[in-house]
C-alpha cells in the first residue's frame, strides 16, 4: 500500500509537496511500515480508513508493523528514526485518503499467487493422471488448437511436457483400461486454463490501475485547474477480484476431486483403499481428503461476489460503493486454501505413484515426487498428518513443486 500510494502521488495530480512522497520511500526504504487494519473499507470513496490508518504516521501517529510481530505506537519509532512528524498542507490530507492502494495490494499480492498456484495445479494433475492410470490422449495438441482459449493452450502444453517419455503411460496405452478418463483427468486443461485466462484480465485491471489517479479532487497543472470526479470508486477492481475468487474456485475443485479419485477403490485402477496397506486399521489419505473436501466448500462460500453488494453512506453522499476491499480479502484466502488443497492433491499423487511401482513416471513427474518426499515421507501407516500438510503447501506456495517439474520439462507457462 505504501510503495503504490507513494506512486500515485509521484505522478503530480494530487497536490501534494514532494516531502510527502519522499517520506513515504523514506519509510519504504528504511522498513518502518505503517499497521493497516483490513477491515473498515467501503471501496469508495476508494479505501478511505486503510488510508488513512497508512498515513497517521506521517504526522506522528498510528501504528507501524513491529519488527517480532504485532505493532508498536508509531511516534516514538519515528523519534528514534530521527523522522519528525509532518505538518500537512491544503489538500495533502484528502489526498492521503483517497484511493484504491487498499484493495490494489491484496489484490496484485494474490494474483501473483494465482499465476503460481496454476502451474502448480497442471504439475499435481499430470502426477495424479499418471499415478491413476490415465491418458495424455486428450492433450493431443491437434484437439487443443481447435478450442484456443490461451489458458486452455498453455496448460495442456504444460501437461504434455510433464508427462512426456513417461512409462507409466506408456505401460497401458496400447490397451488402455477406459475409452476415456474421467472429466477431472481429460479437463483440467479447460478448467485450469479458465483460471489463466481470467487471472490476465485481472492482471490487465490492476496493471492499469497501479498506474492511474484515484485522487479526488485532482490537481490539472497544466490547465491550472482542480476537478472533482469519480476515479476513487473502486468497482473496476473489485469487480476483477470477485472474477479472480471465483475463478479459483474450479481449480480448487477439480484438484479435490482427482485427489478423491485416488482412494476409492472404485476409481483408482487397482491402487489399495485410502492409498495405504491396512485400510482397516489405518485411516491413510481419508482426513487428507476430508480437508480438502471442507477447503472447497469454504472457498464455495467466500466466491460470493462482494462488488454486487452496497450500502449507503456519508450522508446519502456516498449512495453506491464498491466493496472492493471485501472482494481482494476474499481472492486472497481463497488463494489460499487453493494452495492448501493442490498441496494434498500432490501428496496423494507422490504416494500413488510410489504405489505404483516398478513402473515409473515421467522425468518432470519424478522429479516433482521427489521434491515432495523430500517434504514429506512415504505414509506406511497412520501418524499425524497436519505437519506434512504444512511442508507440501510450502512446496506449492514458494514455487519449490513447479521449480523442481520444471528442471526437467523447461518452463512452464
Amino acid at each position: 500500500m505504501l510503495l503504490l500510494r507513494a506512486h500515485v502521488l509521484a505522478l503530480g495530480h494530487s497536490g501534494v509537496r514532494p516531502l510527502i512522497v519522499e517520506r513515504m520511500v523514506e519509510m519504504l526504504n528504511r522498513d518502518v511500515i505503517p499497521a493497516v487494519p483490513e477491515q473498515g473499507s467501503l471501496g469508495a470513496s476508494g479505501d478511505l480508513a486503510p488510508l488513512a490508518n497508512l498515513a497517521l504516521p506521517l504526522i506522528g501517529h498510528g501504528a507501524l508493523l513491529a519488527p517480532e510481530g504485532g505493532s508498536e505506537p508509531a511516534g516514538p519509532v519515528l523519534a528514534a528514526a530521527g523522522l519528525a512528524p509532518i505538518a500537512l498542507e491544503a489538500k495533502e490530507g484528502l489526498a492521503l485518503v483517497n484511493g484504491t492502494q487498499g484493495m490494489l495490494a491484496v489484490g496484485i499480492l494474490a494474483a501473483a499467487r494465482v499465476a503460481n498456484l496454476a502451474r502448480a495445479a497442471d504439475v499435481t494433475a499430470a502426477m495424479t493422471i499418471e499415478a491413476a492410470l490415465g491418458t495424455d490422449a486428450p492433450f493431443d495438441e491437434r484437439l487443443q488448437r481447435l478450442r484456443p482459449h490461451p489458458g486452455q493452450a498453455a496448460s495442456a502444453a504444460n501437461l504434455r511436457a510433464l508427462l512426456a517419455g513417461s512409462p507409466l503411460l506408456a505401460s497401458h496405452r496400447a490397451s488402455p483400461h477406459l475409452v476415456q478418463d474421467a472429466y477431472s483427468l481429460r479437463c483440467a486443461p479447460q478448467v485450469h486454463g479458465a483460471t489463466r485466462d481470467a487471472l490476465a484480465y485481472v492482471e490487465r485491471v490492476l496493471e492499469i490501475e497501479t498506474n492511474a489517479v484515484s485522487d479526488n479532487p485532482i490537481v490539472l497543472p497544466d490547465d491550472d485547474e482542480v476537478r472533482s470526479g469519480g476515479n476513487f470508486h473502486g468497482q473496476p477492481v473489485s469487480v476483477a477480484l470477485d472474477a479472480l475468487a471465483l475463478s479459483i474456485v474450479g481449480l480448487a475443485s477439480i484438484s479435490e476431486r482427482r485427489l478423491y479419485r485416488l482412494l476409492d477403490t472404485s476409481l483408482s485402477n487397482g491402487l489399495p483403499p485410502f492409498l495405504v496397506e491396512g485400510s482397516g486399521l489405518n485411516s491413510g489419505f481419508m482426513l487428507v481428503q476430508y480437508t480438502a473436501a471442507s477447503l472447497v466448500s469454504e472457498c464455495k462460500s467466500l466466491a460470493h461476489p462482494a462488488s454486487v453488494d452496497s450500502i449507503t453512506s456519508s450522508a446519502g453522499q456516498e449512495d453506491h460503493v464498491s466493496m472492493g476491499m471485501i472482494a481482494a480479502r476474499h481472492a486472497r484466502e481463497i488463494v489460499s486454501n487453493a494452495e492448501i488443497i493442490v498441496a494434498m492433491e500432490a501428496m496423494a499423487a507422490a504416494q500413488a505413484l510410489d504405489l505404483r511401482a516398478p513402473l515409473q513416471p515421467a522425468p518432470a513427474t519424478r522429479a516433482a515426487l521427489d521434491a515432495v518426499r523430500e517434504a514429506v515421507p512415504l505414509l506406511g501407516e497412520d501418524r499425524e498428518l497436519g505437519h506434512d500438510i504444512e511442508a507440501c503447501s510450502w512446496l506449492v506456495r514458494e514455487g519449490g513443486l513447479v521449480n523442481a517439474a520444471a528442471s526437467v520439462a523447461g518452463p512452464l507457462n
